[in-house]
């Protein structure tokens, strides 16, 4: 009698993927699929229809490979509709850094040419290795991208069908409607019926759409953390009476034109909000419809919807010493980026200053430098300058030490003839090299531009002051390699860990800029 096959590591993963559905395990949700082969359709872990066997399930990484292997969206629990998956924000391989560029709408601008260029493959090397890792090539994620960006908006807005097709990417209303009976077995309208009760219809002028979040979500850490760096004429920040933030929004540049937003927690009755659901409620305009994708795309970067706060917080709460400041801010997040350039020149502007003379100094550039956009997009509004102009005129407005400002005009004319190349889709470790080999940036200013421009979850600022106050605040150690070390028993979650760290001086400097403001709104309603 011959021994049974030892079980392999795909054993072992379909195995703990099946625990996951089988438990209806929300946690999983935007990290996998589950393909039944005797429905034909494909479901989030949660879905609450009764759990397939085993063996009669394909597990996928994305929806567009269950889409090109024949399968259909449940209609019951609508898998396009969870947050993303954690795991693009860790891989550095070619298929991580091309998914991140896709989300990004790099195939709808550029085409899979221009995918294929930024990651530095032939475009069959790279439709080879995204199919044998993702199950997809570049155009099906690009695809089911598109189809997620259409449903969202068919069941978030009131926007026509006709807008909602352009809006999500797609070249044609025809393209469209053959891609969502595709993807959902539905049309557009059927699928926009079944949202149930309709969101309340909107007349100020803004895109109403929810963004979805995995719990726990620490919404207002980043909406002070926002606050507190925030630009006059660039970004603006909501409050209420008492001087609490609610709000957070910005203008940026995307491929079609200018674009503002507003991000605040969902409110009941406002439309498209989400209201009882987590994430975050987003007011848009924009010059361009098409620009909707890329525009989400790096809103849930900026607000680290994607992460997945229970791993983080189990890594992090077991630590003693840790664990009463997870419980403190459960699902904590990280500051993301909008524009990578403009991440760089604010953060080499603003070392070594304090947060307020930072924002002074970055104020004044962009009052001088910054491009006015539609006084209908903004009253007065300016967008960040481009790398050309800073490296034009920029020696017009910095001020302080001539090293740094020979700095920053080193950089901005790297960036503008493209020898210095910092975007979301590379890897860490060539993101860094890029920096570091530009002289006057050092190990602090790479490490800093990857947190917030790559969004990576495991970067540690040890020799941040900020950083080592906080973290003497924890009961951590202070000491630059002491803390170095410490910070280890925690990866690969170490970012969550500068976050947690920086939390104490935030807080207070919040609690400050509330108290300000309150007292202004006082003695406003006394006039």
């Amino acid at each position: 009698m011959t021994n049974p096959a030892p079980p392999t590591e795909r054993d072992d993963l379909h195995a703990e993927r099946y625990r996951a559905v089988a438990s209806r395990d929300a946690r999983f949700d935007g990290q996998f699929v589950t393909a039944v082969h005797s429905t034909g359709i494909y479901c989030r872990p949660s879905c609450p229809a009764r759990t397939p066997r085993a063996e009669g399930v394909t597990f996928y990484r994305t929806s567009a490979a269950a889409h090109l292997a024949g399968f259909r969206a449940c209609k019951r629990c609508l898998p396009e509709a969870t947050p993303g998956s954690p795991e693009w924000d860790v891989r550095e391989d070619v298929a991580g850094r091309a998914v991140r560029l896709v989300l990004d709408g790099v195939v709808e601008r550029e085409g899979v040419p221009g995918l294929a260029a930024r990651v530095g493959y032939s475009e069959r090397q790279l439709n080879r290795i995204m199919t044998e890792e993702l199950g997809a090539g570049p155009k099906a994620l690009s695809r089911a991208h598109r189809a997620q960006t259409a449903r969202t908006l068919l069941t978030s807005s009131d926007l026509p069908v006709a807008d909602v097709a352009f809006a999500a990417g797609f070249s044609s209303v025809r393209q469209f409607n053959d891609t969502v009976r595709e993807v959902f077995a539905l049309t557009p309208s059927e699928l926009r019926a079944r949202r149930g009760t309709a969101p309340a219809v909107a007349d100020d002028g803004w895109l109403h759409v929810h963004l979805p979040a995995r719990e726990p979500f620490d919404l207002q850490g980043l909406l002070d953390w926002h606050a507190l760096h925030a630009l006059h004429a660039l970004e603006h920040v909501e409050r209420d009476v008492t001087g609490r933030v609610t709000g957070y929004g910005r203008l940026l540049s995307l491929p079609g034109g200018p674009a503002r937003f507003t991000a605040s927690a969902p409110v009941p009755g406002t439309a498209g909000s989400g209201a009882g659901r987590t994430g975050v409620a987003l007011r848009v305009r924009l010059a361009s419809l098409s620009d909707l994708p890329t525009l989400v795309a790096r809103v849930r970067a900026l607000f680290d919807l994607d992460a997945d706060p229970e791993a983080v917080d189990a890594v992090l709460g077991a630590d003693p010493v840790l664990a009463s400041a997870v419980r403190r801010v459960p699902g904590i997040r990280l500051p993301g980026a909008v524009d990578a350039h403009e991440i760089v020149f604010r953060t080499l502007i603003g070392q070594q200053v304090s947060v307020a003379a930072a924002r002074t100094a970055q104020t004044r550039l962009v009052a001088a430098l910054g491009t006015p956009v539609d006084p209908a997009l903004a009253d007065g509004g300016l967008l960040f300058p481009t790398a050309e102009t800073i490296a034009a005129r920029g020696y017009e407005v910095l001020r302080g030490p001539a090293a740094r400002v020979d700095t920053v005009l080193r950089v901005a004319g790297a960036l503008a003839d493209g020898s210095l190349v910092v975007d979301g889709g590379q890897s860490l470790a060539d993101l860094r090299a890029g920096l570091l080999a530009v002289k006057g940036i050092g190990p602090w200013t790479a490490d800093y531009v990857a947190l917030r421009v790559r969004h990576h979850p495991d970067v540690f600022l040890h020799s941040d002051l900020a950083v080592r106050n906080g973290a003497q605040e924890l009961g951590l150690p202070g000491g630059v390699r002491e803390l170095s070390l410490r910070s280890e028993q925690v990866a690969p979650w170490r970012s969550y860990l500068t976050m947690h760290c920086w939390r104490p001086i935030v807080d207070r400097a919040s609690a400050a800029a509330e108290a300000a403001a309150a007292t202004t709104n006082h003695q406003e309603d006394e006039r």
